[in-house]
């Protein structure tokens, strides 16, 4: 059997109907599908039978993929012993494809921006995150939990909570309970504005979240015409469109 490793975060996923369930939150279409991080196959063992060489993996532990490719011989080919941050992902797929995975806590936010930077090949994504990360970026405008990961992410995905996963489910027993979340892809009119200039705004509003939009923003706004009403807010009160709006302004 694989030892989970600390180093890499590893907590492997040991109850069979939690990942059925995770595996019933994704559609039945013609679609490829990459799981991030399998460790010992719990999940894989349900999304095999469904999705067959549509399936990818993929792993950075070595041991985990010995044990993988004996244990899934059929989709040995689409093993990918690789780190998925560092990954081009065109290298594995031509054209739309979902994700889904048990990410490791202590990578699960850069997992999460990695796939914002694909997003135009990932119309959706279920996966398992820290209940405290799964909760912020499921979080709507006007909460204390709303952050740069809600309003980045709600850019682009409408988010749902679906469930919480307890602690003992898993070896070894991480110390928090975990969330699983679906992100399904909308067609957002980003009105002209730059993606990175729109997450640079969200990115400083928040680093200075107690200030007013008016304070935290005054590098970009120069001569802006913004409205001051909007100024006069702090960025947890505007919902991603609010951003939009801002950013153009800005821009």
């Amino acid at each position: 059997m694989v030892r989970p490793k600390k180093h890499l975060g590893q907590h492997f996923l040991a109850d069979k109907n939690i990942a059925q369930k995770i595996t019933r939150l994704l559609p039945n279409n013609n679609l490829q599908l990459l799981e991030i991080g399998p460790g010992t196959g719990v999940l894989t063992q349900f999304l095999e039978p469904r999705f067959g060489n549509k399936l990818h993996v993929i792993e950075i532990d070595q041991e985990s993929i010995e044990f993988l490719k004996n244990r899934f011989p059929s989709i040995i080919q689409n093993i990918h012993f690789a780190d998925f941050l560092q990954t081009d992902l065109s290298s594995i797929f031509q054209g739309q494809f979902m994700v889904v995975g048990n990410f490791p806590y202590n990578i699960s936010s850069p997992i999460l921006f990695k796939i914002l930077e694909n997003r135009a090949s990932i119309p959706l994504v279920v996966g398992m995150f820290q209940k405290e990360v799964a909760e912020r970026i499921a979080a709507s405008h006007n909460s204390k939990q709303y952050g740069i990961l809600s309003a980045w992410t709600q850019l682009f995905y409408k988010v749902s909570y679906c469930f919480t996963v307890p602690e003992h489910v898993f070896v070894p027993p991480p110390k928090v309970k975990s969330g699983v979340i679906s992100l399904s892809r909308i067609d957002r009119d980003l009105k002209g504005v730059d993606s990175s200039f729109l997450l640079s705004i969200i990115k400083t509003s928040f680093n200075q979240r107690r200030k007013t939009l008016r304070n935290s923003l005054k590098g970009f706004i120069s001569n802006s015409t913004v409205d001051p009403k909007l100024l006069a807010k702090r960025p947890e009160q505007l919902s991603p469109e609010d951003f939009i709006n801002l950013a153009r302004e800005l821009s």
